[in-house]
């Protein structure tokens, strides 16, 4: 598929998700592939451990909680790549207090609406959200502090242009915090579409060195893996190949900064 097609493809998953309400366990947290029921529990972490959380803005589509290592604080101007149904960007409102500021972006406009019909029944006058792709952020150069993103990349076809248009949109001193999706070792073509039809999310995941290095070749500094859990394979999906024990798909959360 061309771009694109890809991204229409995304845009029609992720629509019918917030349109219908669905959660994850009863779709997947990725596309083009799908998962079947329950399976989302390889990726989707919980965040009701943190203050400010919302249930109702909680699609249950991510691998991570990146404002767990955030650095996120009192006057921050934070920005949400594929925001959802706002689930990040109400945890960062709550860290960056009345003092600072939220926007999420999304190119779907169901999940939009939803995240702005939260948005009203919490009230918050300093969180706002826009339409726009990833790729081509609708927004000013070196606005905000902190840039925040939960297994979303792994969806965007030119990750190389996604990681530019974040370091431009980051003040000087500024960073990232994201979670995503990626491939370590050199699975076999069988062994990846295998795991696709398992999990999803991984037809669009680069490896982690490719992922390092579009963070790299953008200008950030200072690199940091948080944290990294594999995704685990049923037994009769991992029997069929011979694949190495460090070979497999993961989760990661890592940060990097602005100069």
């Amino acid at each position: 598929m061309n771009p694109s097609e890809l991204k229409l493809i995304v845009q029609e998953k992720y629509g019918k998700i917030a349109s219908s309400d669905e959660a994850a366990s009863d779709s997947c947290c990725c596309t083009p592939g799908c998962c079947s029921p329950g399976d989302i529990s390889t990726f989707n972490e919980s965040y009701e451990h943190l203050e400010g959380y919302v249930p109702e803005a909680d699609m249950s589509l991510g691998c991570g909680v990146p404002v767990d290592f955030a650095d996120i604080r009192p006057g921050d101007h934070v920005l949400d790549l594929g925001s959802g149904a706002g689930n990040d960007c109400f945890v960062a409102r709550t860290l960056t207090g009345e003092t600072g500021h939220v926007t999420g972006i999304d190119f779907t406009e169901p999940m939009l609406r939803k995240a702005e019909e939260n948005r009203k029944k919490l009230g918050y006058a300093n969180v706002v959200f826009v339409y726009g792709d990833i790729e081509e952020i609708p927004l000013p150069d070196d606005s905000y502090d902190v840039v925040l993103s939960n297994c979303v990349l792994n969806l965007v076809p030119d990750k190389q242009k996604a990681f530019s248009e974040i370091f431009r949109v980051l003040k000087n001193g500024g960073h990232f915090c994201v979670s995503d999706v990626v491939v370590k070792g050199t699975l076999s073509d069988k062994a990846r579409s295998d795991a696709e039809l398992y999990a999803g999310c991984v037809s669009g995941a680069s490896t982690m060195d490719e992922y390092v290095g579009f963070i790299a070749h953008s200008g950030f500094s200072d690199i940091i893996l948080h944290k990294e859990k594999r995704i685990q394979m049923p037994a009769d999906v991992l029997e069929r190949h011979d694949e190495n024990d460090t070979d497999g798909i993961y989760s990661i959360t890592l940060s990097a900064k602005k100069p």
